[in-house]
Formats: C-alpha cells, sequence, structure tokens
C-alpha cells in the first residue's frame, strides 16, 4: 500500500471513528431558515443516514446534523461531506456534489483536475473507494440524504 493510499485510509478511519456532524439537531426553521429531513438507507448492505439540513434565507448551508449506521465508508462520507458543505451556498453545494460524484466514476483514478481535488479536501479519501462498485453506493449515501434534504426544505425552489 503506497503513502498516499495509508494517508486516505487514514483519513476515512479517523471520520470514522470522530464523525462531524453526528447527533441529530432540531431544526425548527427558526428565523426564516429552511429546514429539511431525509432518511436514506442502502438496500445492499444495510448502511443508513438520517440527515438534517438547515438553510439560511439568503442560500447558505448553515448547519447539518446526522445519526447513521453502516460501514466506515458510508459514515466517514457523510462526515467529511458535513465538513465541506457547512457555511457553503447552495451553487457551492451543487458544484461538490458533481465533483464527487465524478471522483465515485473515477474507477480509482481520481480527478485531473487539481482545483477540483482541492474543493474536495479530505473527500478524495474517497479515490480507492470508486474502484469497487459495491462501495460507490456507501460513500454516496451521505450526499443523496443531503440532495433529498435540500429539496424537502424548499431551499432548492428558491435558488
Amino acid at each position: 500500500m503506497s503513502t498516499l493510499e495509508q494517508m486516505y485510509q487514514q483519513v476515512i478511519l479517523d471520520h470514522a471513528k470522530r464523525p462531524v456532524g453526528h447527533g441529530l439537531v432540531d431544526l425548527a426553521g427558526s428565523h426564516g431558515h429552511l429546514a429539511g429531513e431525509s432518511h436514506q438507507v442502502n438496500p445492499t448492505c444495510g448502511d443508513e443516514v438520517t440527515l438534517r439540513v438547515d438553510v439560511t434565507p439568503e442560500g447558505t448551508v448553515a448547519g447539518v446534523s446526522w445519526e447513521g449506521q453502516g460501514c466506515s465508508i458510508s459514515q466517514a462520507s457523510v462526515s467529511v461531506m458535513t465538513s465541506l458543505v457547512k457555511g457553503a451556498d447552495l451553487a457551492e453545494v451543487a458544484r461538490l456534489d458533481g465533483l464527487f460524484h465524478d471522483l465515485m466514476s473515477s474507477r480509482g483514478k481520481g480527478l485531473d483536475d487539481d482545483d477540483a481535488e482541492d474543493a474536495l479536501g479530505d473527500a478524495t479519501a474517497f479515490t480507492g473507494v470508486s474502484q469497487y462498485p459495491a462501495r460507490i453506493k456507501c460513500a454516496l449515501l451521505g450526499w443523496a440524504a443531503l440532495k433529498d434534504s435540500l429539496a424537502r426544505s424548499g431551499a432548492l425552489a428558491t435558488s
């Protein structure tokens, strides 16, 4: 295993052990904020996540909280995603979602764009996961929950 692969593996393990945003926060949609919740399940392996998102009236992700269970890939991916999107506007969230989906389609090659990989930050640790089709769904579970939560909040209709 290369040093880079070891580093990527450590990022995933660190996020799985100390997940960012873990623990659902009550989102009442205060101060004109939009709130949404989604529960997603990966039927092939049983991973699941419930995610809540809080969006400001200006279209910025003010908060993400979640609870879930499953493999370290699914849990670490939602943790990394939470770090990436908190404080981002909806256009940036959509861009990051597209970049992560591109990464998951790379079959382990990563992205040819250094700026895109820089934008993904720790999410590039999932490059190796893209070599294993059965694991890609694990890595995308939290992203699906985020997109659905945003849709349910009504935030996507206003952006």
